[in-house]
């Protein structure tokens, strides 16, 4: 029995290009622009010796950049996701990492593989395009985890500065030193801005609108009604606080119960392309009876819409809104 390792190699020549493009990012920015820093990259910007002008126009302009920027072929795909991961890399720079990707994708499949020239160059430019979508789409799922996570106390932090006499804009500096990233950096730019004439509700509806986060939505509508109208604004975060945290644990107890069931069906939906995989490694030459027939690559596209079909009932059924 002739075993073929192609699989194997497609697969760890695009596991090779995700760690590739972090690897850069991380060279290229360095460790602070890492999320799990304990010092939020804002302040480490400003240790440094940046002026706070320059350090608040950087960071507006990383995350603002990607939605100017749909128009790039290939970019509006991920403008939206790069927008929420912040993305410090340009969107003329992605553009420019993808194809140098598909390049060095392109070199390993002509290493690694037999497959023929407009093969390996198709299959290479979807490992650079699709690497880059994986890595920012992991990148901003990890980042709006971890604003969720970190909201509940921010706003408690804010209570209690507000509760000792501190005003809002100083409760909002207070945050913005003590919380990490991603939340802290964030924080820090509404600082700046509110400092520099802004108000505040609008730099909160603002963000809010970026990331695409409800529970930041209610905080800056709580901040603007209690401008507009007065009110303890201590009490009103107090209130607002222990929402976002229920809102947090019932997500968290959602998943949970949901967890084998996407599960199952993540197993479901991938154990054909599995089969396929494990079937051309043990048996290369498994289809070379049927291959030539006129009925083959018909067959294909109506398992490939089956396929598509399954990703998409099952991604239903353990999609549950709360």
């Amino acid at each position: 029995m002739q075993i073929s390792a192609e699989p194997i190699i497609y697969g760890l020549i695009f596991l090779a290009v995700i760690l590739l493009v972090e690897g850069i990012y991380l060279t290229v920015f360095g460790k602070s622009i890492s999320l799990n820093n304990k010092v939020n990259r804002r302040l480490d910007m400003l240790e440094k010796g940046a002026a706070r002008e320059e350090v608040l126009e950087k960071l507006r302009k990383e995350m603002g950049q990607h939605m100017k920027a749909q128009g790039i072929p290939f970019y509006s795909l991920l403008a939206n996701k790069a927008q929420m991961a912040s993305i410090a890399f340009t969107p003329a720079q992605i553009v420019m990492l993808m194809g140098a990707l598909s390049v060095v994708a392109y070199l390993g499949l002509t290493v690694g593989t037999g497959a023929s020239a407009p093969i390996r160059a198709g299959v290479a430019v979807l490992m650079g395009v699709g690497g880059i979508y994986t890595w920012i789409n992991n990148k901003a799922k990890k980042r709006m985890g971890l604003i969720e996570e970190q909201l509940p106390d921010a706003v408690e932090l804010m209570v209690r500065s507000l509760r000792v006499g501190h005003p809002f804009s100083s409760a909002i500096h207070i945050v913005a030193k003590e919380v990490p990233d991603p939340l802290g950096t964030e924080m820090g730019m509404i600082a700046d801005e509110a400092a520099y004439g802004r108000d505040v509700g609008e730099a909160l509806a603002a963000m809010a609108e970026r990331l695409d986060n409800q529970d930041m939505r209610f905080l800056a509508v709580a901040v603007t009604i209690q401008q507009t109208s007065g009110g303890n604004l201590a009490e009103i975060l107090d209130g607002l606080a222990k929402v976002i945290r229920s809102r947090f644990k019932l997500f968290r107890r959602v998943r949970a119960i949901t967890a084998e069931a996407k599960w199952s069906g993540n197993f479901l939906s991938g154990f054909p392309l599995m089969a396929l995989v494990g079937i051309n490694v043990a048996q290369p030459n498994y289809y070379d009876a049927v291959q030539d027939t006129p009925y083959f690559i018909p067959a294909c596209l109506v398992v490939g819409g089956f396929l598509l079909a399954n990703l998409i009932v099952m991604r239903m059924l353990v999609n549950i809104k709360v």
